[in-house]
């Protein structure tokens, strides 16, 4: 049996409505207007503080104000991490015919622990899943490939696959020697090729036949 380990956001779930939210929740206190959700998505996959880093950037506010507005987004966050947000289509039957067959799950995300943790049990996936790494679990992040190994480690000996969606995603997996496989519908900027990956899919119910 193997180890599979998921990316949450743009893998997992559409979480990019929520973010966007509390992204503008912060720019709404620093009395400036909305970013749309496409603008959000770009600044997606390296954690929140990347991802209000780049807002700031686009909005041209000051990066000395940073920790400051990077704790505004994250309480806002924190207040809404599961109204908007969506499970792709196929995600928990997958899972569960994956679990079944004694593969042994985890996930590894940027997004901090707690929220990670309240949008899995939210949606009933936190069952699945054996190990749950989030972006301050440990000192770094994705694309730095320690997350994956710690989570790869933690459930045990054997082959090992991880699933994401982005450029982080490709990058971890390679700097961590793991076959990558690339869930086409997520938020990735580039093209497929660009991608190091062993797989491909745009549906979860594709994803059983990848695996066996």
């Amino acid at each position: 049996m193997m180890r599979i380990v998921f990316d949450l956001d743009g893998t997992l779930v559409d979480s990019v409505p929520d973010l966007s939210s509390a992204v503008n929740v912060m720019l709404a206190g620093e009395g400036l207007g909305p970013l749309d959700s496409a603008t959000v998505t770009g600044f997606v996959g390296n954690g929140l503080p990347k991802l209000v880093e780049r807002a700031m950037a686009h909005v041209g506010l000051h990066p000395n104000d940073h920790a400051r507005l990077t704790q505004v987004t994250l309480d806002a966050y924190k207040a809404e991490p599961t109204a908007r947000t969506r499970v792709y289509p196929g995600v928990e039957e997958a899972l569960a015919r994956l679990k079944a067959g004694g593969h042994r799950l985890g996930l590894c995300t940027n997004k901090p622990y707690d929220p990670t943790v309240e949008v899995l049990d939210h949606f009933g996936l936190g069952q699945y899943f054996n190990v749950v790494i989030g972006g301050d679990s440990l000192p770094v992040k994705k694309p730095d490939p320690e997350p994956l190994l710690h989570t790869l480690v933690a459930l045990g000996d054997g082959p090992a696959l991880y699933v994401g969606d982005s450029e982080v995603d490709a990058e971890t997996a390679l700097r961590a020697g793991v076959d990558f496989v690339l869930f086409t519908e997520g938020y990735r900027k580039s093209p497929i090729e660009a991608l190091p990956h062993k797989h491909t899919f745009s549906h979860f119910r594709e994803l059983r036949g990848l695996i066996g």
